[in-house]
């Protein structure tokens, strides 16, 4: 496996199934890092410093170390239940969602819920959602009614690389752009 395929495992570990290299995560979704690098050695030869670069480089910055680098977690998209502690934040006016075509049958009558995830992720912008959206087919983009949401109380979250997490987002906020 090269960087960017070890990246893609690492997500899946510390997101979804750390069992896998058979470690765990804390409560707020922390795994040991010395553990982290001795699992998958065990597979395939890994090394901190590989590690480190695959932190540094990743271009959507899914992970980050603790001060002393002796923890490591995912920013963001678990599907196991941990706190990523982060703190609420007002939303802009407006947050776009990207998807395929595939979905918007579900989305244009429940809207947007996290399925396996722990929350649903939003882009600060029209850019960002469209690559996102691009990656599930045929693109479709929503426009989110982000600012009207969180005046009715829906609580928002900025993970540490930007991306805009909330509970779910019921159809009345939702605007899909053709």
């Amino acid at each position: 496996m090269n960087l960017n395929e070890i990246s893609k495992f690492i997500a899946l570990i510390l997101r979804h199934k750390p069992e896998t290299i058979g470690i765990s995560l804390d409560e707020h979704g922390w795994a040991n890092v010395s553990e982290l690098v001795e699992g998958i050695n065990r597979q395939q030869p890994f090394t901190m410093t590989d590690l480190e670069e695959i932190v540094k480089t990743d271009n959507k910055q899914r992970y980050s170390f603790n001060e002393d680098k002796t923890l490591i977690r995912a920013n963001q998209g678990h599907s196991v239940p941990v706190d990523v502690e982060l703190p609420e934040k007002e939303p802009p006016e407006f947050l776009w969602h990207g998807t395929g075509e595939k979905y918007t049958e579900s989305i244009d009558k429940i809207g947007l819920i996290p399925k396996s995830r722990l929350y649903v992720h939003l882009s600060g912008d029209l850019e960002t959602a469209k690559i996102v959206g691009k990656r599930h087919g045929k693109l479709v983009v929503y426009k989110v009614k982000s600012g009207e949401m969180a005046k009715d109380g829906f609580v928002f979250y900025q993970s540490v690389n930007g991306v805009w997490l909330t509970k779910e987002v019921p159809v009345k906020y939702l605007e899909k752009l053709v």
